[in-house]
């Protein structure tokens, strides 16, 4: 880290500014090397200053150049930021310079990086910048900040605080068994410690069911018998025509997706083929990857036709998906009515009654679609949860392990071992946050990041 890098900072393409970011020791003394205006050497921090970029005294652009001293900027290294007019061949150009007077090409997050390296943000924060970026409703944008802020990193510095007492308390009762004012950790007294520690952990893993609701959506699944309407409901979500509708039966034959923004959450709607036997080869594939879907959907809209008599499969498929979320949509009731609803095993409140042609109960959809994740509690809470997979793993990591330790206290295990055990836990969340992390996890993650960032 002990090189100057460079790299755009905005996105390539035609626009009114560009932004080339300078981070390290020398990148003040680089920039000055191309820069035509005053000593950049001797300007005071987090000010900007007009002038042109040169090569061979020849003008590249006439830029405004801002300079940001460590340590108060966001690598806590000296940065430099110079202000292009916007364009392809002023930016590379100015970028081209940078490198050729000492600058090395930044890997994709590598500021970011450097941030985290330096102590300015932890994992946590870092992951939420890259959330921010990425983020597509005002939910997201609100979960991400929270992160940046360090609101998250909170629920899990509260979690190691706890255990470091428990820890620290074990190890002078062990260390120092002569002192009288220090509470003696027994089974009795650990246990209930350990418990509560359960429970925080639990009720952190359950609010995190919301963030990454909130980070990824809600993968919806829209399946059932061909020509009942699916790719009419997509289309009517999405208010344009994404899917091929006919009144031929099989016209969808591969996966057709849409996202739609209901209260601040996305929903991710799959259109799939219709299900059913089928011996076209091309269909039948179809109808493999619509199970497959279903199997992994957080949603699952089952449509049916109130023109169609109830068939024998439509049964088994619910009781398939009975331990999931699902809607029973019933489609074309501006039509003579076939289907017997009575022959539904399902709860009534989960059906509901559609004409796409006459835009008739999609409003009542999105409406049980609200209730069914209580998104409108989601919307009017703060929303401080962990959001992705990594941390949300090593957290059901954690809580199995804690689980063990109440078993090892009811079975009579020593203290002195018990305290291992605590000790590997409260390592394991460090790299929640990266209080303790490996070089090759921080590779691997800050390789999502764009370049600049």
């Amino acid at each position: 880290m002990k090189d100057t890098i460079c790299a755009i900072a905005t996105s390539q393409g035609v626009g009114a500014i560009s932004i080339i970011r300078i981070s390290g020791d020398e990148a003040i003394e680089i920039a000055n090397k191309i820069f035509k205006g005053k000593d950049l050497k001797k300007v005071k921090s987090h000010t900007i200053h007009y002038g042109h970029i040169i090569d061979n005294n020849s003008i590249i652009d006439e830029v405004l150049v801002s300079i940001m001293k460590s340590p108060k900027t966001f690598t806590t290294e000296d940065i430099v930021e110079i202000n292009t007019h916007g364009g392809i061949a002023p930016t590379n150009k100015v970028l081209e310079l940078l490198l050729e007077n000492g600058c090395r090409l930044a890997e994709p997050g590598e500021f970011t990086k450097r941030a985290f390296l330096n102590g300015r943000i932890d994992l946590l924060e870092a992951e939420a910048v890259m959330d921010m970026i990425q983020s597509k409703t005002d939910t997201q944008r609100k979960m991400a900040i929270n992160q940046i802020s360090g609101k998250t990193s909170d629920l899990i510095n509260e979690l190691r605080d706890d255990m470091v007492q428990i820890i620290s308390n074990i190890n002078v009762n062990i260390d120092y068994p002569e002192y009288d004012d220090i509470d003696i950790i027994t089974t009795e007294v650990l246990t209930p410690k350990i418990n509560n520690l359960k429970e925080k952990i639990e009720q952190i893993l359950k609010e995190s069911e919301n963030g990454k609701i909130i980070k990824e959506g809600i993968k919806t699944s829209i399946i059932g018998r061909p020509n009942v309407g699916k790719s009419s409901l997509l289309n009517a979500l999405l208010e344009e025509d994404k899917a091929i509708v006919t009144n031929i039966a099989g016209t969808t034959r591969d996966i057709v997706e849409g996202q739609i923004s209901i209260n601040g959450i996305l929903l991710n709607i799959i259109d799939t083929a219709g299900i059913r036997e089928t011996e076209d080869i091309i269909e039948a594939i179809g109808v493999e990857k619509s199970l497959k879907i279903m199997e992994e959907a957080d949603l699952i809209l089952l449509m049916l036709n109130n023109n169609e008599e109830l068939s024998k499969d439509i049964q088994d498929i619910i009781d398939k998906i009975s331990n999931k979320k699902y809607l029973v949509l019933i489609n074309k009731i501006d039509l003579e009515n076939k289907l017997n609803k009575e022959e539904l095993k399902v709860d009534k409140d989960r059906i509901i009654e559609l004409s796409i042609t006459k835009n008739k109960g999609l409003d009542e959809l999105k409406e049980k679609i609200q209730e069914l994740f209580k998104l409108n509690e989601l919307e009017a809470k703060d929303p401080t949860y962990l959001s992705n997979s990594r941390s949300i793993s090593i957290l059901k990591k954690c809580l199995k392990r804690v689980k063990d330790i109440e078993e090892s206290l009811k079975e009579n295990m020593p203290i002195d071992m018990i305290e291992l055990d605590i000790k590997n836990i409260w390592e394991e969340l460090g790299t929640i946050n990266g209080s303790t992390y490996e070089e090759e996890l921080l590779d691997e993650m800050f390789k999502r990041f764009c370049l600049g960032k």
